[in-house]
C-alpha cells in the first residue's frame, strides 16, 4: 500500500492541525493504520492508530485529549485532529499502515512523513 501524508506546516502554541493521509494499492479497509512522529534528535515514536475495522483506536498516553485520530475507508483516508499544539509537538509526522487480520504488530507500509512545526 502507498501512503501519502499532507496538512503539515507552521502554527502557533495553540493552534490546531489536521493531517491527513491518503492509501492506494491495496485494500485500504483490511489495515490498522498509525501515526508516528520523530522530533529532531529523538527517535521516532508512536502517536495514535485505528484498527482496520474502525472500531478501536489508540493514543501515546501524553496525546490523549489534544489528538483525534479517524479513518474513512470510503475514501482511503486516515486524519490526525490536533488540537492546543505545543511547541514540543514539532516533529515529522509519518502515517504507516499493517495489515489488520493478521497477528503481525509491525508497521509494513510507510508514507514519506509531513513536517508540523509549533512556534511560542
Amino acid at each position: 500500500v502507498q501512503l501519502q501524508a499532507s496538512g503539515g506546516g507552521l502554527v502557533q502554541a495553540g493552534g490546531s492541525l489536521r493531517l491527513a493521509c491518503a492509501a492506494s494499492g491495496r485494500t485500504f479497509s483490511l489495515y490498522d493504520m498509525g501515526w508516528f512522529r520523530q522530533a529532531p534528535g529523538k527517535e521516532r515514536e508512536f502517536v495514535a492508530s485505528v484498527d482496520w475495522k474502525g472500531t478501536s483506536t489508540y493514543y501515546a498516553d501524553s496525546l490523549k485529549g489534544r489528538f483525534t485520530i479517524s479513518r474513512d475507508n470510503a475514501k482511503n483516508t486516515v486524519s490526525l485532529q490536533m488540537n492546543s499544539l505545543k511547541p514540543e509537538d514539532t516533529a515529522v509526522y509519518y502515517c504507516a499502515a499493517r495489515f489488520g487480520p493478521s497477528s503481525t504488530r509491525v508497521y509494513d507500509y510507510w508514507g514519506q512523513g509531513t513536517l508540523v512545526t509549533v512556534s511560542s
